[in-house]
Parts: structure tokens; C-alpha cells; sequence
């Protein structure tokens, strides 16, 4: 113990271990280290070593070497550490503005392959358009937002923004350009009444261009305006020679290509500021091009309010909102809902309608909104239901459909597809896996086809007479088409015939099972039986 009593204040306020007694008009820190060092006993516990020090409170440490940490001694009061402040949310205060109904609504979107500069277009347009306090400016890392967009790179969700111009309001999409995700691209192009295709001076017509392209046609967008990008790192020549070929497949594709504004510029130079013809004057003669050539379609104003899904959020405190482009009808605060796709039918009341973070009362059709329903959790809805007025949707999973196999040329497989085909169908906002029925005595059916087919759906989805839809196999789109007639259900005994022909495929394609869906090992068995005997 006499060892110990030579400590000296140095050695002692090196760690925050110990503090003196409360009535003590000094305090010092005492170090553990420094005690292990002269007193070992003094850390078995001995509290007559401790109090002549004057030490209340004990902190027992860890080793250097993350050993456990050593008893605190006899007498000693744990140190109470301070409690930690409590998260809160923040709370928007900011009181929300009524949406003013003065101009006409219009819905456009960007479309074009990777890389071509459709995001920073957008932010373009908002930059521009923001100096003329006609929108608020979306930077590029505000429009792809999500930690796997800024970490790829590449737009994945369809992005909203809105402006104005001085005769129109703008619902702006951003869609996906990346191959690998056209299912979300088919979303944002069946909420556009116009589309801006974006090609790059550098590459010119790519894949997705033509994808996209057609895509937008087979959902029913007729007016595209064309942005080419990226002048500034191209020659004249090459310019001119990436909108011819633009011009050409506009018109193989059913466009008037002949007809349709085609501007030259640099979505980089608008969006900093240079003040050139391919810098901010371009982004001015696109939105100049936009609002005379693209129309306004006529709303269905007068049928009963239909709003597919494209997005589900839990707002804290608030409930749950669904997003999505309203088709047809009239919705208002108060009305009673039904939300009804993949085998549900929810019943619910719309509480709260906002466009764009602003306050609607009354949303009409064209209208991008989010409607806040009553009673219900995220999980209880999912992208691609649909929130109508209750009773005007049925469920249905077999119908008969006018198909067209898009050939090798137009973005198709060079493939035929045989009997129980089953590809993915997109329509509005959902996907569902499908079972191809061909028409009897057929086989094959070979690309560039057109024919009448039986489909029948893994779940039950709100359909109609008239509604178009889009086949896709792996990477590729392989048709379009639109219903013509709605089955009956499927029954229980159906759905196990389908199950069935879904692991014929499955063997067939591992080569256990031949064309006529038959084992192959138990036909050669018998074969090898028969030149046996």
C-alpha cells in the first residue's frame, strides 16, 4: 500500500476512471493504468485504498486488447452515464399551398437508351426554368436519389418533377434507360401524353432507343419530341447523320418522323449555366417544341376515378399513400375507394389528395397524385393494384387477346414460342407471370405473327375489353396486344393443370421431356427394349 500513496497527480489525470467525493471543492481524474501499476491489490477490490483518495465514482475499463473489464471495488457507486437525447423526426411546419388549377395539365417524360443524358436534361429543364421562376431547380443527384442509382450511376425508378411554361403545367417523368429495368420504364411511359426521346450525337440510335421507342408507341404515346444530346462532343457531320437515322425509324415505327422537332444541344451546358445555342437556348426551343407539338388528349372526366398504383408510402403519424397517374374520372377528399389487383379487394376512404406537395381538393384525370387512404397498412397494398370507385373493377385471371410477335428487327427474339409459352405481361403498372394457349392445331408461332391467343394469369387482376398490354421474355420484349374478350375464372383444377404445364416446361427445357412433353429416357428405354428383343 506504501507503493501506492507515491502516486502522483500526473499519473493520476491521465484517465477519466475516478472522480473525487461531490463535497470535495477540488476534482481530479485518477488513472487505472497508473494503479495497476503501483497498487494491483487496490484493483481486487480494496475500498480503504480508495476512499483516503477522496474517489466515489468508479468506471470500470477494458484492457488495451479488449480484454473483459475488471471488477469495480467494494463501495464503490457505478458512474451514471448521461442518458443519450432522444431522436425526434423532424416535423415540416412548412404550411402546404392549395394546387391552382390555371393552366392546362400535361404529362411528358424523357425516354432513351443509357448514358444519353436523360436525367441531366431534366435537371436541365428545372435549372432553366427555375431562373424564370417557373419551377423549382432538381439537381441530378435529387432526381436519382436512391443509394444504388447515385452508386451506379444509372436512373432504376421513374423520377417525378413539375414546371410550367407560360401556356401549360408539366408533370415531368425520368424514366430508366438500363435494360435491366424496363419493367419500371413501362411504368413512367404509360403515364405520358408526349414523350422527349434522348440520343446522344456520340452513339446515335442505340438498343434501348429503339425499345423505348417502341414501347411508347404500343402503349399509345403518338407525339415524341427528339433531344439530341451531347453536340458539343460531336462534329456537324456527325450530328446531321445521327437525325437522319432518327428520322428514319420514327417512320418505320409509325411516327412522323418527317413532322416531328428534332433540337440539337448539350443538356451539360444548360444545367451550367452557359449561355450559348446548345446551352440553356436549346433547353428554351425544346420546351417551345413541347408545348406546340405535343396535344393535350381529351380526359375521361365523366366515368368513375381509376388510379393504378405506382408507388406506396407510410407517412408517419399521417397513414398510407399511394401514388399514381389518374386516369379517367374525378376523385375528391372524402370519396369511398376500393383497391383491387393481385386476388384483394380492400375497401377503404380517400382522406387527403396532393399533387406535386400541394393540396388538391379535386383531381381530375391526368392529374399525378397521391392519395392518402383510411384504415390501411404499406403492406397491405402493392405497385400495380389499382384504387377505383368501389363496385367498377372485377378481378379476372383468363381472357383471349389479339397478340402481335414483334420480330428480330423490332426489338424481338428470332425464336418462336411453342404451346404454354409463359412469358411476363405488363400492363399499366403490374406484372404478372402468363400461360400462352395457341389456337388449335398451331405449334409454333413465329415472329412477326399476329394471331388470336388464350392467356391465362398466376393472379387476378383488374382488367377490361380494349386494355393493351406487353409481353416480355427475360431481356427481351417479344409482343404486344389488347384484349378482346374475358374469360371465366379459373377454376381449382385449371390453376393445377397450369402448375403442371409450368414443370413440363421446366423439364423440357433441361431436355429430361421431348417436344410432345414426354420423358426421353423412358422412350429411349423402350427403344433399347425393342431392338432387344
Amino acid at each position: 500500500m506504501a507503493a501506492s500513496l507515491r502516486i502522483s497527480l500526473f499519473s493520476l489525470e491521465k484517465g477519466l476512471l475516478f472522480s473525487r467525493s461531490v463535497a470535495s471543492p477540488t476534482t481530479s481524474l485518477a488513472s487505472l493504468n497508473g494503479l495497476r501499476n503501483f497498487c494491483p491489490e487496490a484493483l481486487r477490490g480494496s475500498s480503504a485504498f480508495l476512499r483516503p483518495l477522496g474517489c466515489r465514482h468508479y468506471a470500470a475499463p477494458t484492457d488495451k486488447k479488449g480484454g473483459a473489464k475488471v471488477a469495480a471495488p467494494k463501495g464503490a457507486v457505478p458512474e451514471k452515464k448521461p442518458a443519450a437525447a432522444e431522436k425526434k423526426r423532424p416535423v415540416d411546419t412548412t404550411e402546404k399551398k392549395t394546387y391552382s388549377r390555371e393552366k392546362p395539365h400535361c404529362n411528358v417524360g424523357t425516354i432513351g437508351h443509357v448514358d444519353h443524358g436523360k436525367t441531366t436534361l431534366t435537371a436541365a429543364i428545372t435549372k432553366v426554368l427555375s431562373e424564370e421562376n417557373k419551377a423549382k431547380f432538381s439537381k441530378y443527384e435529387d432526381i436519382d436519389n436512391a443509394p444504388e442509382e447515385r452508386a451506379r450511376g444509372i436512373t432504376i425508378n421513374a423520377a417525378h418533377v413539375e414546371y410550367q411554361t407560360d401556356s401549360r403545367h408539366y408533370g415531368h417523368v425520368d424514366c430508366p434507360g438500363h435494360a435491366d429495368y424496363i419493367k419500371n420504364m413501362i411504368t413512367g411511359t404509360a403515364q405520358m401524353d408526349g414523350a422527349i426521346l434522348v440520343v446522344a450525337a456520340t452513339d446515335g440510335v442505340m438498343p434501348q432507343t429503339r425499345e423505348h421507342m417502341i414501347l411508347a408507341k404500343q402503349i399509345g404515346v403518338e407525339k415524341i419530341v427528339v433531344y439530341i444530346n451531347k453536340v458539343d462532343a460531336a462534329d456537324k457531320e456527325m450530328t446531321e447523320l445521327v437525325e437522319m437515322e432518327i428520322r428514319e425509324l420514327m417512320n418505320d415505327l409509325g411516327y412522323k418522323g418527317d413532322d416531328s422537332p428534332v433540337i440539337h444541344g448539350s443538356a451539360l451546358h444548360a444545367l451550367q449555366g452557359t449561355e450559348d445555342a446548345i446551352g440553356k437556348d436549346s433547353i428554351r426551343k425544346l420546351l417551345a417544341a413541347v408545348d406546340s407539338y405535343v396535344s393535350i388528349p381529351m380526359r375521361d372526366l365523366d366515368k368513375a376515378f381509376m388510379l393504378p398504383i405506382e408507388h406506396v408510402h407510410s407517412i408517419p403519424g399521417r397513414g398510407t399513400v399511394c401514388t399514381g397517374l389518374l386516369e379517367r374520372g374525378v376523385i375528391k377528399k372524402g370519396d369511398p375507394c376500393e383497391i383491387v389487383g393481385y386476388d384483394k379487394v380492400i375497401k377503404s376512404t380517400v382522406t387527403g389528395i396532393e399533387m406535386f406537395k400541394q393540396i388538391l381538393e379535386r383531381a381530375e384525370a391526368g392529374d399525378q397524385l397521391g392519395a392518402l387512404v383510411r384504415g390501411l397498412k404499406r403492406d397491405d397494398i402493392r405497385r400495380g393494384m389499382i384504387l377505383c370507385k368501389p363496385g367498377t373493377f372485377q378481378l379476372y385471371d383468363h381472357i383471349e387477346a389479339q397478340i402481335y410477335v414483334l420480330t428480330k428487327a423490332e426489338g424481338g427474339r428470332d425464336k418462336p414460342f411453342t404451346q404454354y409459352f409463359r412469358p411476363v405481361m405488363f400492363c399499366r403498372t403490374w406484372d404478372c407471370a402468363v400461360e400462352v394457349h395457341l389456337p388449335p392445331g398451331k405449334d409454333l408461332v413465329m415472329a412477326g405473327e399476329n394471331g388470336s391467343f388464350r392467356v391465362q394469369m398466376q393472379k387476378q387482376m383488374a382488367l377490361e375489353v380494349g386494355q393493351r398490354f406487353t409481353f416480355r421474355d427475360g431481356a427481351h420484349t417479344i409482343s404486344t396486344g389488347v384484349i378482346t374478350k374475358i374469360h371465366p375464372n379459373l377454376t381449382d383444377v385449371q390453376k393445377k393443370v397450369m402448375d403442371l404445364n409450368r414443370t413440363k416446361k421446366l423439364l423440357y427445357a433441361e431436355g429430361k421431356l421431348d417436344s410432345n412433353f414426354k420423358l426421353i429416357q423412358a422412350n429411349q428405354g423402350q427403344k433399347a427394349k425393342a431392338k432387344t428383343n
